[in-house]
């Protein structure tokens, strides 16, 4: 798994309206990996970031939610949840393996990268706790390093 200090990889994959998304990991960004769409703890996720995304949005930080879940099954989810950032399909495992996650089992588990300046500024393993919180202690830690620095 990627870690602090590590390169950002190089990732494109699919969003939910079909769109083909290449993100620029040089200004803040933030990736969360989940296991799968309609999910109980991935839902809870899901609504928390999109709670918290206009101050992520103010803070020019850029959410992307990832999942082995295809673009159908990822504009379902979005469409039920309300969710408008940008969910990206990995049914492949490609983005998840480029971030050093196992996707053999068809899912990856939850994990969360903040990413800057094109490498990795911190990593999150929500899934040792209840995910709900995780999208405020992203934001607030993002803008305590990443932020504070510019």
């Amino acid at each position: 798994m990627l870690s602090s200090g590590d390169p950002a990889p190089e990732v494109t994959a699919s969003n939910q309206h079909g769109e083909t998304v290449s993100p620029d990991f040089a200004a803040p960004t933030v990736v969360y990996f989940y296991p799968k769409d309609f999910t109980g703890g991935c839902t809870i996720e899901a609504n928390e970031f999109e709670d918290v995304l206009p101050e992520y949005r103010d803070a020019g930080i850029t959410v992307y939610g990832v999942s082995m879940d295809d673009a159908e099954s990822h504009a379902g989810f979005a469409e039920e949840e309300g969710l408008t950032f940008d969910l990206l399909a990995d049914p492949d495992g490609d983005v998840a393996e480029a971030f050093g996650l196992d996707a053999d089992e068809g899912y990856t588990d939850r994990r969360t990268f903040v990413l800057a300046d094109g490498v990795v500024v911190a990593t999150y393993d929500p899934e040792l706790a209840d995910p709900s919180g995780h999208a405020r202690e992203v934001l607030d830690d993002t803008k305590t390093t990443v932020l504070a620095d510019d």
